[in-house]
This record gives C-alpha cells, sequence and structure tokens, in this order.
C-alpha cells in the first residue's frame, strides 16, 4: 500500500487535545516486530520500515514498549538509563525518526516509561548501594533485616519469593516487587520525583505524545513496612500472577496502592498538561482493579485512563461477566475512562487464551471496537496470532523459566511478527531470530492477509473504520446495557447519534427485540444484523447487530 495513500489530513483530530478518548493505540513490543539490521532482533528503524502498515490499519496511536538503555534481564522493563536507547535498537537519532514518521502518517507516539523500578546497573542505584549516607543513599527502598536475619516483612514478588534482597554492602534489604535486579526506587524521596519528572519532560521534548505507565499503583509503598494480611483462598485469581505464584496468597495492601501516589500523579498530569500529552497507567491489582482506575482518572487531574486487568484475564468473557465489569466500572469509576484491551506483552494471547473459534475472534474484535473508552491492540492481534508454543530450550522469559511447566511464561506472545509467508524467518530477520518465528504463525503472515478480502486484518480495519466513522462509539455514553442468555446489548449516544449494539456471544442462534423507535442496520461490512420483515432481529452465533436510530 503506497505511503501516501494513508497520509491523514484530518489536522482537526490531530490538534484535538482530547485525541486519546476513545483512541485506539497499536502496542509495539520492538524485539520482535521488525529487525532492520539483521542481527534477530527487532529494532526501532524496523518499527519506522513498518509504520506506514500500522497506520493502514486506521489506529490513533502507537504505544512502543521499552528501547531504553537495559541489561536486559526483564527485556527493557529494567532501565540503566532512563534518556536513551539501548544500542541494540538504535539511536536517539533512530528514535527521532521514528517520531517524524509517525506524526506525518497521522499517528501519535506513547512510550513505555518504567518508573516504579529501574535496573541494579543504574548508576542511581550503583551509589545508592555504596553507602547508607551518599547523596543517593534514600532513593530505593532500603531496610534492616529483622532481629533473626528475615527480611522487614512479609511483601511477595510477582515473579515468586521475596519481595526483599540482602544487599552486602549495606548490610541492608532492598524491596524489588518484580525481579531481584530491578530495586524499586522511593518515591517518599522527593529528589526521586523530581529525577523522574525530568526523565517525562525528556521524551516530551523529543515529541512523544505521552506514556503508557508501567504497573502505574506499585510507586508508591508503606512507610511503615506493614505486612500483607492473607487473602481468603476464594478471592485468589491469576489475572496478576500465575496461579501457582504465592503472590496470589496475599491481600497487597501496603506494597502498592498507597493514597500517596495520587499526589504524584496529579505532578505527572500538571507536566502531561503543558505538553498537550496523554498517560495511559497500567493498573495491576486482581482485587481492586477498577477501584484504582476510577481513583486515577478522575478528576481531570491525573492521568487520562488506565487499564486493569479484567480481559486480560483467563476466563474467556461471556455476555454477563462482560456486563458485571462494565457495571463495576460505572459504580466504581463514574468520572474515570478505562482502556480496554483484550492481549498484551504479558498475557497468553486472547485468541489461545479464550479457545476463539475464527467466528468467535471476529466478534470479540467488534465488541471491544464498540465498547466506552480507548482501546489497546497488541501486534499480531489483527492477524489472528495464537499463542506460540515453544520449547524449553527456547525460553527467554525468566518468569516462565522459573514456574515452568505449569506456567510457559510471556515468550509465546512476544515471538516475532510475520511478515511474508515465503520470506526467510516471515520476513521479520535475515538473521537468527532472538525467539523463534512459530511455525503455526506463517500461513498468518501480513502478505497473505492483504490479498484475501475475507481475512481477519481486513476485519479489524473495518471495525476500526467503522468505529472512527461513529463519534458515539468513541466518546459516547454506553446506556442500557441488557443481557440475556449469551447476548449482550446497549446503547451508544452522544449528541445527535444512537446506535444500539448487540452480540450473540454464543453457538445458538437468538432472536431480540430493538428498543423503541426507527433503526437502520449499519455495519453491514462486520456482518451486523438488522431487523427482519417481522420486526425482530435474528442473530447467528457469533453475530453481531449494529444498528442506528433515525
Amino acid at each position: 500500500m503506497p505511503a501516501q495513500s494513508i497520509l491523514r489530513a484530518d489536522t482537526a483530530v490531530q490538534n484535538d487535545p482530547q485525541w486519546w478518548r476513545g483512541a485506539v493505540i497499536y502496542q509495539i513490543y520492538p524485539r520482535s516486530y521488525q529487525d532492520s539490521n539483521g542481527d534477530g532482533i527487532g529494532d526501532l528503524l524496523g518499527i519506522v520500515e513498518r509504520l506506514p502498515y500500522i497506520a493502514s490499519l486506521g489506529v490513533d496511536a502507537i504505544w512502543v514498549s521499552p528501547f531504553f538503555t537495559s541489561p536486559m534481564k526483564d527485556f527493557g522493563y529494567d532501565v540503566s538509563d532512563y534518556c536513551d536507547v539501548d544500542p541494540m535498537f538504535g539511536s536517539l537519532a533512530d528514535f527521532d525518526m521514528l517520531v517524524a514518521t509517525a506524526h506525518k502518517l497521522g499517528l501519535k507516539v506513547l512510550i513505555d516509561l518504567v518508573l516504579s523500578h529501574s535496573s541494579d546497573q543504574h548508576p542511581w542505584f550503583v551509589e545508592s548501594r555504596s553507602s547508607k549516607d551518599n547523596p543517593r543513599a534514600n532513593w530505593y527502598v532500603w531496610a534492616d533485616a529483622k532481629p533473626d536475619g528475615t527480611p522487614p516483612n512479609n511483601w511477595l514478588s510477582i515473579f515468586g519469593g521475596s519481595a526483599w534482597a540482602w544487599d552486602t554492602t549495606r548490610c541492608q534489604y532492598f524491596l524489588h516487587n518484580f525481579l531481584d535486579t530491578q530495586p524499586d526506587l522511593n518515591f517518599h524521596e522527593p529528589a526521586v520525583q523530581e529525577e523522574l519528572l525530568g526523565v517525562a519532560r525528556f521524551w516530551l521534548d523529543r515529541g512523544v505524545n505521552g506514556f503508557r505507565l508501567d504497573t502505574i499503583n506499585f510507586y508508591v509503598h508503606d512507610r511503615e513496612l506493614r505486612d500483607n494480611p492473607p487473602l481468603p483462598p476464594e478471592q485468589r485469581n491469576a489475572s496478576i500472577a500465575p496461579a501457582v505464584n504465592p503472590y496470589n496468597y496475599q491481600e497487597h495492601l501496603f506494597d502498592k496502592n498507597q493514597p500517596e501516589n495520587l499526589e504524584f500523579l496529579r505532578r505527572f498530569r500538571a507536566l502531561l498538561d503543558l505538553y498537550g500529552a496523554a498517560a495511559v497507567g497500567e493498573v495491576g491489582d486482581a482485587q481492586r482493579g477498577l477501584e484504582i482506575l476510577g481513583e486515577y482518572t478522575s478528576g481531570g487531574d491525573k492521568v487520562q485512563m488506565c487499564y486493569a486487568f479484567e480481559f486480560l484475564s483467563p476466563d474467556a468473557p461471556s455476555a454477563p461477566r462482560i456486563a458485571a465489569v462494565l457495571r463495576h466500572l460505572d459504580y466504581s469509576a463514574p468520572e474515570g475512562w478505562a482502556c480496554w484491551a483484550f492481549s498484551n506483552h504479558d498475557v497468553v494471547r486472547h485468541v489461545s487464551r479464550w479457545d476463539l473459534t475464527p467466528a468467535a475472534t471476529r466478534a470479540y474484535a467488534t465488541l471491544l471496537l464498540c465498547l466506552r473508552g480507548s482501546v489497546c491492540l497488541y501486534q499480531g492481534e489483527e492477524l489472528g496470532l495464537p499463542e506460540a508454543e515453544l520449547r524449553f530450550e527456547d525460553l527467554q522469559d525468566p518468569y516462565g523459566i522459573r514456574f515452568w511447566p505449569e506456567f510457559k511464561g510471556r515468550d509465546g506472545c512476544r515471538t516475532p511478527i510475520v511478515w511474508s509467508a515465503k520470506e526467510l524467518n516471515g520476513g521479520f530477520s535475515r538473521g537468527i531470530p532472538w525467539l523463534p518465528v512459530a511455525r503455526e504463525h506463517v500461513h498468518m503472515a501480513v502478505d497473505d492477509q492483504e490479498r484475501a478480502p475475507d481475512a481477519l486484518l481486513h476485519h479489524y480495519r473495518r471495525a476500526i473504520a467503522f468505529r472512527r466513522a461513529h463519534k458515539a462509539l468513541v466518546r459516547g455514553s454506553l446506556r442500557d446495557l441488557h443481557v440475556a442468555g449469551d447476548t449482550l446489548s446497549f446503547l451508544r449516544k452522544t449528541e445527535g447519534e444512537t446506535l444500539f449494539c448487540a452480540f450473540n456471544l454464543g453457538h445458538e442462534p437468538v432472536t431480540l427485540h430493538l428498543p423503541e423507535g426507527h433503526w437502520v442496520t449499519v455495519g453491514q461490512e462486520l456482518n451486523s444484523s438488522g431487523p427482519g420483515e417481522d420486526g425482530l432481529v435474528h442473530l447467528g452465533p457469533w453475530q453481531p447487530c449494529l444498528v442506528q436510530k433515525r
């Protein structure tokens, strides 16, 4: 597709300070998107090469996962220099080219900021651990051992085991909510907050339009280091950590979700507003995710949007489940703004996680793009890629290596994108890919799908275009939520437009009545059904009804 055919001239949309509201954001995992230099690892220039494809999807923005200087113990989520590009991904000049090219194509650019923790190789931590009285001694969370030498409290790491690691220089423990090579920064130290705001300012000055904020609710810890209470077994779930991880055994009252976090988010929002930028926060909490989403996005003085893990969980979202989530959100976050996602770089791809048929995959894609809120799509989702099956010896993810085989880690959703069925390594790289290209993905390559009018790729394009064509879907209210068996329905309304959306999320045909009024079928390109001669709507398995009020 020639680049000039996908340039956007809608400057009103581009200059809208509320551009994020209802936006569709495409997540790029740089290691696995496109390798431009043959070393087997995707890079920034590879992303630049593929930006015309991303723009052709009709999305509003890209979110680029971490590309900062890092020892890569957690593949970039362990940062050793927040203001530079790791050489494996390229250079700052390459990043500037990415931003300029994206903007030329009408795409906003969000980058992934990992503020809750750094790498243990970051100069800040190297200095902090060197003594108890150096200028950065208090920049990380240090605590003395209990009298018996055990850690200060019972907090657990998401990656397994204690969240505390012993340091032999300071003879103290330091906190790490993730790997022990990812020490947590101390947000109770004002200088830390100032430095991190400076990091955000650095990237805003380079032209980014905002940030995805990793583990946004982990920033602040309880000053008193109180023990977390046990969580009753019936309340445990595996949406944040795998079921085999004892992290699920605690109610995480004190190691995250602290009220002091709100003040930092207000400071962060004030900085964003100076640049007309936006942020989406990742809320990692299995019990209070939607309540925290509401707290962090309310009032217009914190982050604009957050996503929780309700639809990233292992269980397929049935009509009653989706309705329960939306009602809970409406109750917990009446002023909030959600950003919905079915897949990302941390969870099993949803086609496999929910064992979806092709028809179900299309129905859920249409549903996602009809929900109130913004939307994140994960690279390869538009191709319908299933989770890749990897051998243990091919694993790179320390999470999977630790809990194999009950939990296989995150590598299966991070394998390289397949661009061409006939090219070496699916067109991803001329070298040996850092993770194997999944054989089961090759027949789903972009070039093959581009040539097939009925391919899932085109369904995603049509669903995104349908959303953009209807203001009620982008920013309108969601009302009259109703469930009948496997059928979910609701109204999307804005001034001058009302849409009725219904989805049969089951394997059997259903019949439903439309609300009062005169309705015209829209979304025929999405297999939408409309009223029949009998005035009823007859939905086949996994079929939507999308109608507009006249």
